[in-house]
């Protein structure tokens, strides 16, 4: 006896060790626990048809089913069970449903819920212990059926028990019976549903964000924008170092740095411009971030680019903005070049609209190169009001400020300059960014997040950064990620490198998360609630209003969707109607094109499936931009998902 080994005692934790990540491989394909092993060994058979040794009669129907098909049964069973676990339905029911239905589980539970016979019950006692049909392996397709916001999986494949999921059995192996395996690691997507549901009835999200928030300044989120080399980058790096933002020292080695390169008025702009390249090209070419407080508010500045060829940079940045500083060259000739056609004013400015930012404060920059001369300020307020209304901003929600990067003048602090001060007595930059209107958070919408950025965590981890459209997020929720809907876990959180075991809506945040592979997640997925899924679709209808085009747009006209930090080719599939800009009022079905400062609703068409939602439901993710040829053509708000 010496040979054989110790069955009652054995670790069966490691002898499994190794087989995990087998599939369809049995044990006792070439491994044998003892010469008499088959006894041993879980049977699928009795796995399906008994519980504990109470053995179920088969249906006509189930008899009369293949091996396949009865494995096809067992998997069902097992996926609606845990799904529709209070309907009052008898197994034999049941497998009537699903066999009708071809095995499909999405179509059974609907015609499940659309029978009024089946309510409040315990599903479970006409079906077969769950934890003894075989654990299907997570291969997943998340489908969302018909009824609203339901989520079912289809799986496929089998696995053996994991390493850490294996209990010792209570009985002896000679018995012939199984004690049923606790398999918690791979519950399914139904039971983190139900969780997920217990938990919201406890959570209150107002309460909560006062609790956290409640004694903290109300957080901003700005983003400077204007024509390349309007000086937006030595305002704010002038306005920081005013501030006490920067280190003495450091702004001493940058202006020793930029002084042996003949660049010494680019030293405030190296504060934000920190990488060589745009050191070297003297123009920003992504989103700089940097923190700074006013009387009433903590502000993140996002200090946007302003070259053309950088555009979709300035886009994924205006995205994460409440309100926005448009920085505009008040030297002659400059504001003429940046706001005629061609340049950049114009389009950030209908580019901030767009994306839903309604405060602005206008910072008429450089005005000391023209002697703070008073015509020359009222020239450019005069041109820029006129369009500003255009594009979509109140009057009272736009302020003018004169200043001067450079020198430092009307920044922080009230100006000295008498030549200033002899016509101007409004507020300071400061004073106006104080003034913005913090935004209203909708942290009781259902959650959702817009990733921006990808990178690797520390460990096997990776982490996403992105902004909290609307809801909360804490540690240890977990998460949709569409459109692929793949399920992952929250492990921490972090704004600007700070722990937080909450954040809320408005918020700018790095999510790390586990139970997910890196390859699977993409810039412009959204991270949602399990529970209240973003839609996914490659075909929606919009509002557009189109700005200035060299080519009319036409059915089949090709263009770049821009959606929050997607960037994806689309096709104009359709052109619906022509209509009003100012009244929405109809003028045309089915126009032949659209021209210049035209107002329509057509339909796009994505090569892919895309997370969006309506502009009705979630103005954050509703929104959209069309772009070509680098100019952005039209922006939009979608009306309706084609599914």
């Amino acid at each position: 006896m010496s040979r054989h080994r110790d069955v009652r005692n054995m670790d069966y934790s490691d002898d499994y060790d190794g087989y995990d990540d087998i599939y369809g491989h049995s044990v006792d394909d070439d491994y044998y626990i003892s010469p008499s092993n088959r006894q041993f060994i879980y049977n699928r058979d009795i796995s399906q048809r008994s519980s504990e040794g109470d053995i179920k009669e088969e249906d006509e129907s189930e008899a009369e089913l293949s091996d396949v098909d009865r494995d096809k049964l067992a998997t069902c069973i097992n996926q609606i069970t845990k799904t529709l676990e209070s309907m009052n339905i008898s197994r034999n029911d049941l497998v009537n449903i699903i066999i009708k239905s071809k095995f499909d589980v999405e179509k059974s539970i609907n015609t499940i819920l659309e029978d009024p016979q089946y309510q409040t019950g315990t599903l479970e006692k006409a079906l077969p212990h769950p934890q003894l049909v075989p654990t299907p392996h997570i291969e997943q397709t998340k489908v969302i059926s018909s009824t609203p916001k339901t989520i079912t999986n289809i799986t496929k494949g089998f696995d053996l028990p994991q390493k850490d999921s294996i209990t010792p059995r209570s009985q002896s192996p000679a018995s012939g019976k199984v004690t049923p395996v606790n398999n918690q690691n791979q519950m399914d997507f139904a039971d983190e549903v139900k969780q997920l549901k217990a938990r919201e009835h406890k959570f209150d999200p107002q309460f909560v964000y006062k609790k956290e928030r409640g004694e903290e300044k109300e957080q901003l989120y700005m983003v400077v924008i204007g024509h390349v080399d309007a000086g937006k980058s030595t305002l704010m790096g002038r306005l920081l170092c005013e501030l006490g933002q920067v280190n003495q020292k450091v702004m001493h080695k940058y202006e020793q740095e930029s002084r042996k390169l003949g660049k010494q008025s680019f030293m405030y702009a190296w504060v934000l411009d920190e990488t060589g390249e745009e050191r070297n090209r003297g123009i920003t070419m992504d989103v700089g971030r940097f923190q700074f407080e006013t009387k009433t508010k903590a502000v993140t500045l996002l200090d946007a680019p302003g070259h053309k060829d950088f555009i979709p940079n300035m886009i994924s940045g205006a995205g994460q903005a409440d309100v926005a500083v448009l920085v505009v060259d008040a030297t002659r000739g400059e504001f003429e070049s940046g706001f005629d056609h061609g340049g950049q004013t114009r389009e950030h400015a209908l580019l901030v609209r767009s994306l839903g930012v309604s405060q602005l404060a206008v910072a008429i920059n450089k005005l000391d190169t023209v002697s703070w001369l008073k015509d020359r300020f009222d020239e450019i307020v005069k041109k820029l009001k006129a369009f500003l209304k255009q594009a979509g901003f109140k009057e009272s929600d736009v302020t003018f400020v004169p200043c001067s990067g450079l020198t430092g003048q009307n920044l922080v602090n009230e100006p000295t300059e008498e030549e200033l001060l002899e016509w101007y007595s409004g507020p300071c930059l400061l004073d106006v960014i104080d003034k913005f209107r913090a935004p209203d958070r909708p942290i009781s919408k259902p959650f959702r997040l817009s990733i921006n950025d990808i990178f690797k965590g520390t460990g096997t981890l990776f982490c996403v950064s992105g902004r909290i459209e609307t809801g909360t997020l804490s540690i240890g929720d977990k998460v949709l990620i569409c459109p692929n809907r793949e399920v992952a876990l929250v492990k921490s959180l972090m704004i600007e490198e700070v722990s937080k075991t909450v954040v809320f809506a408005g918020d700018q945040v790095t999510v790390t998360l586990s139970g997910i592979e890196m390859q699977n997640v993409s810039v412009g997925n959204i991270l949602c609630d399990p529970l209240n899924p973003v839609q996914v679709a490659s075909k929606f209808q919009a509002r557009i209003v189109v700005f200035n085009v060299t080519v009319p747009i036409t059915k089949g006209f090709s263009v770049v969707l821009h959606h929050q930090s997607l960037v994806e080719p689309v096709v104009v599939s359709k052109l619906i109607s022509q209509l009003n800009k100012n009244t929405g009022e109809l003028l045309k079905k089915h126009p032949r094109f659209l021209g210049n400062n035209t107002s329509a609703l057509i339909e796009i068409q994505v090569s892919r499936p895309i997370a969006l939602e309506l502009y009705s439901e979630c103005k954050e993710l509703g929104r959209i931009m069309l772009r070509v040829g680098g100019v952005t053509i039209a922006a939009g708000l979608i009306t309706q998902i084609i599914l």
